[in-house]
């Protein structure tokens, strides 16, 4: 059941979301599937509905900095800057929790991942969340386990069915979920890359960024879960494959008439010489990082929706500002 996101349909989500229901939530990232961050009950239908591991942890969405102390028990001086640096927006900080608190939602772990939202339907939602006494929701993304994150109202209805009530919020901004910063281990981690770059992470706290294989002797412990980072994830029904410019010529010049049902998504459309034909649906791949987050899992969506058995990508560059987009891609093709 989509719902145009009133205030009524608001005050109704919020409602569904204390009675112990879920709810498919627009956020700025992808859409999510929402529920009562402290009810373990209500959260272990997330991961029923979605086939996730319960011991894969969730991450929780709150209002404002004012609730993370109802989840975390410590808040280093980094993570402060950087709650103040990006939030709201797409950043989520691993942070020691509250004993007690969020059990279900952290997987078992002793810390448990926070972001605020910059959606103003995703923040409607906590607000009046917060009135009902929902202190916050947990909420992955709104699709199967390890398939593509919907970025559409209609992509959460055609994973999840019918049934489940989804604030339609429009298309999301970002298109790719949120940068994880673990804050756990006296350092910042970047677990998953996102929107936010790990340079202006860096800029923000004043602290190098390690890597999500920082060495244990210098941080003292292995990195917790986290939400987005298993190797094969993000992946459609059909077979992506990564490949440069040139080999997406040479291998469609190989197969000749024999390349059919064929996604390709690159940055410039091949020619009939080039071995560009009638079986091959070929989307354009945007120029910078930022359009290409936006669209890369609706057109991984689309492709896998037209049938297509492969989908072969141009591998984008190997730079900062494509770090997350490569990511999603990497780890769809795995």
């Amino acid at each position: 059941m989509i719902l145009n996101a009133s205030e009524a349909a608001i005050v109704q989500a919020a409602q569904a979301l204390r009675d112990g229901l879920l709810v498919g939530l627009p956020t700025e990232t992808v859409y999510g599937l929402a529920a009562n961050a402290t009810d373990d009950a209500a959260v272990a239908q997330i991961f029923v509905a979605k086939g996730r591991p319960a011991e894969h942890p969730l991450i929780v969405h709150v209002a404002s900095e004012e609730q993370v102390p109802l989840f975390a028990a410590q808040v280093p001086e980094f993570a402060q800057a950087l709650m103040a640096a990006f939030w709201p927006g797409p950043l989520t900080l691993i942070l020691p929790r509250l004993p007690g608190v969020a059990t279900a939602s952290a997987g078992g772990q002793g810390s448990i991942g926070l972001r605020c939202p910059s959606h103003p339907v995703a923040q409607a939602l906590l607000q009046t969340c917060l009135a009902l006494g929902v202190l916050g929701v947990s909420a992955p993304s709104a699709n199967r386990f390890g398939r593509v994150s919907p970025t559409t109202a209609a992509h959460v209805q055609s994973e999840l069915g019918a049934d489940l009530l989804i604030l339609d919020g429009g298309d999301c901004a970002v298109g790719i979920e949120s940068t994880i910063i673990d804050c756990t281990r006296g350092e910042p981690v970047l677990l998953r890359p996102g929107h936010i770059t790990r340079a202006q992470i860096e800029t923000a706290c004043g602290r190098t960024v390690w890597g999500k294989d920082a060495p244990h002797d210098v941080l003292g412990q292995a990195a917790p879960r986290a939400s987005g980072t298993l190797e094969s994830h993000y992946a459609p029904r059909a077979k992506v494959r990564l490949m440069t410019a040139s080999d997406i010529v040479h291998k469609l010049q190989a197969l000749g008439p024999h390349a059919n049902n064929l996604g390709l998504w690159s940055a410039e459309r091949p020619t009939a010489d080039e071995g560009l034909g009638s079986g091959v649906l070929w989307r354009q791949q945007a120029a910078t990082a930022e359009e290409a987050a936006h669209d890369v899992f609706s057109v991984l969506r689309d492709l896998d929706a037209r049938g297509v058995t492969q989908i072969w990508v141009q591998l984008p560059p190997d730079t900062p500002e494509w770090e997350g987009v490569r990511d999603r891609l990497q780890r769809a093709a795995a």
